[in-house]
Formats: C-alpha cells, sequence, structure tokens
C-alpha cells in the first residue's frame, strides 16, 4: 500500500472504492488499473475487490475486469442473484 493508504483504514479504503464506482456509472477496471487508480499492493488489492465481489457490489466479468453489478447485463445479474439469495 502507499503511504497515503496506508494511513487510512480498510473501511475508509472501502468507502473510497465504493465512491469511485458510485460516482463514475459503467466504471470497469482490470485488478491492476485498480492497484494504480488506489495505490494499492496486490493482496490488498485482491482482498478488497474480492471483498466487494462478495458483498454483491462488484461484479468479476469474463475477462478479469470489476464493475457494478447494475452495469451487468440484467440477465447475469439475476441468475447471480438466484445462486445467493441472502444477497438478494
Amino acid at each position: 500500500m502507499s503511504s497515503e493508504t496506508h494511513t487510512l483504514s480498510i473501511d475508509d479504503v472501502l468507502r473510497r472504492v465504493k465512491g469511485e464506482f458510485l460516482e463514475m456509472p459503467g466504471l470497469r477496471l482490470t485488478e491492476p488499473q485498480a492497484r494504480r487508480l488506489w495505490g494499492l499492493d496486490a493482496a490488498s488489492c485482491g482482498a478488497l475487490l474480492e471483498t466487494l465481489v462478495e458483498a454483491n457490489f462488484l461484479f468479476r466479468t469474463r475477462d478479469g475486469a470489476f464493475m457494478r453489478v447494475e452495469y451487468v447485463a440484467p440477465g447475469l445479474a439475476a441468475i447471480r442473484s438466484r445462486k445467493n439469495p441472502a444477497a438478494a
């Protein structure tokens, strides 16, 4: 993590990342792009993105990019919701 990120709590970083995706509808990032954008190391960025996928905030596309669940094709979002009814 960068020195700026070290001073932020995990919750602060999660809020920042979620805010970026909320402010930029349709934002689609690969993990390397996300690491550069937020100044995170590979392990921290991977854990953060996985946390947001598990929370059904982000979706990982077939090519490995991350985007908000709301911007995935409606059919895929519905299938995903049925697979994880607790998230619905």
